[in-house]
């Protein structure tokens, strides 16, 4: 089939779609979606264009939901297999029991990377500083080999990783400097950037993948919160059964059992993610529908307590560095929502409702850019400012873009593709702006 991108754009939107069918698994999406691309260099063959072929197949492929709830019927048992971590039978457990091996094994290397990390360095700062660079490694290697990287897609990604290495190990940081801090925050986010091309399987600008990559982002904070809520909660009764024996089980559990099972529980809530997110039905609508209208009524408490502050010389800089931790949230809440939309629905009240909340946000980001704009010319420069304003600008750009579209949507002038390709398509805009902070921050700063 020749590559026509409007067409690989109208495929990618369709694959997503079949993709939140949950009784249709990943390797049932591949097959359908080489069908589909046979039947439309069929019907080019004959004289119709590339969107006449594909709206023709499409129909031909026929009612998606009923399609997902006829093989749902078929295969039940397969359906329920997967709801467990591996099948009884043994020749069709090889591949899971050996990715559960994969997994494992990566997540033990994740733990021992940190451990001796720790073991080698005795500045806490340098573990802290390198904290993104013992663990996100495996999680890179562990889609690598699930998507099956070529080495030149491996070896693409190892260049940045060992740059960032060099970068926040060779920097001569201030221990007691801002500019250490901002480099240690900001190399996670570029590194997580990184390892969205591992996820994707080196189809780092596909539109699709991108937003795969949101919903996958979203479902894994969610699954290692639970993972660490129930860890937590042994580890506490563990502690005061021994500690009524008088054994005291602290320096165990410091040296040994977290490191290992902190980092650990990300591979393997990464593994849950991949393994549940055909089969299980996405928890993402449920959570948006909670918080959108709770985080509208908190972006506007908080616009009273600018308001009741006086002048934006007098606002407080904790915060300002409040205001900066509410929109990252409020930015994540919004890519986690579109991710989990039917971009086939038609505009409803909860597209409403996010609308609100991208307009309540971009109120509270432009009076925190002002209030921030004021303390520079007050005080002048520094690198937490100069960070911190960076990051509300392009914050600002995403929010104001995104209400536009938003608006055009429910005002019938445009479908939801451009709304979540603007999210996908922006998101490398953090992680540039990731390594300008990472990189180029401290030597403007003098390191301090």
């Amino acid at each position: 089939m020749s590559t026509n991108p409007e067409l690989e754009a109208q495929i990618d939107q369709w694959r997503g779609y079949v993709q939140r069918r949950r009784a249709i698994s990943a390797g049932d999406v591949e097959e359908m979606e080489d069908h589909l691309r046979e039947q439309v260099t069929d019907l080019t063959s004959t004289g119709l264009d590339d969107d006449e072929a594909f709206l023709v197949s499409v129909k031909r492929m026929g009612n998606l939901d009923e399609v997902s709830r006829e093989f749902a019927r078929e295969h039940s048992d397969r359906l329920w297999k997967q709801l467990v971590l591996v099948p009884d039978e043994p020749d069709a457990g090889a591949k899971p029991w050996r990715e559960l091996g994969v997994v494992l094994a990566l997540a033990l290397g994740a733990g021992a990377a940190v451990k001796i990390g720790t073991e080698l360095f005795a500045d806490e700062l340098v573990v802290l500083r390198n904290i993104g660079l013992l663990v996100l490694p495996f999680l890179a290697g562990y889609f690598a080999w699930k998507r099956k990287l070529t080495w030149r897609v491996g070896a693409a990604l190892l260049v940045p990783f060992a740059l960032l290495a060099v970068v926040l190990n060779v920097y001569p940081f201030d221990p007691d400097g801002s500019t250490l801090f901002l480099a240690a925050s900001h190399s996670i986010v570029a590194l997580w950037a990184l390892i969205s091309v591992a996820y994707a399987g080196g189809r780092w600008r596909s539109d699709a993948r991108r937003m795969d990559y949101v919903r996958f982002t979203g479902e894994l904070a969610i699954y290692f919160v639970l993972i660490a809520l129930g860890g937590g909660v042994l580890i506490g009764l563990t502690l005061g059964t021994l500690g009524l024996v008088g054994v005291d089980f602290e320096p165990v559990l410091e040296s040994w059992i977290l490191p290992f099972c902190v980092p650990g529980a990300l591979i393997v809530a990464a593994w849950l993610v991949e393994a549940k997110q055909n089969v299980v039905e996405n928890i993402a609508p449920v959570l948006t529908r909670v918080f959108t209208p709770l985080t509208i009524v908190m972006l506007l408490v908080f616009l009273g307590v600018f308001a009741t502050t006086g002048g934006l010389l007098d606002v407080d800089r904790e915060l300002l560095i409040l205001m900066d931790m509410v929109l990252v949230l409020v930015l994540c809440l919004l890519l986690y929502s579109i991710s989990a939309r039917d971009s086939l629905a038609p505009p409803g009240l909860f597209d409403v409702l996010q609308l609100v909340l991208v307009v309540a946000a971009l109120a509270v980001d432009t009076v925190t850019l002002s209030a921030m704009l004021t303390r520079i010319a007050e005080f002048g420069f520094s690198a937490n400012k100069v960070a911190a304003l960076g990051l509300n600008l392009v914050l600002l750009v995403h929010l104001a873009w995104s209400a536009w579209l938003s608006v055009e949507f429910l005002r019938g002038k445009r479908p939801f593709g451009p709304v979540e390709r603007w999210q996908t398509r922006y998101l490398p805009a953090y992680a540039v702006w990731a390594l300008v902070v990472v990189v180029i921050f401290p030597p403007v700063f003098a390191f301090a």
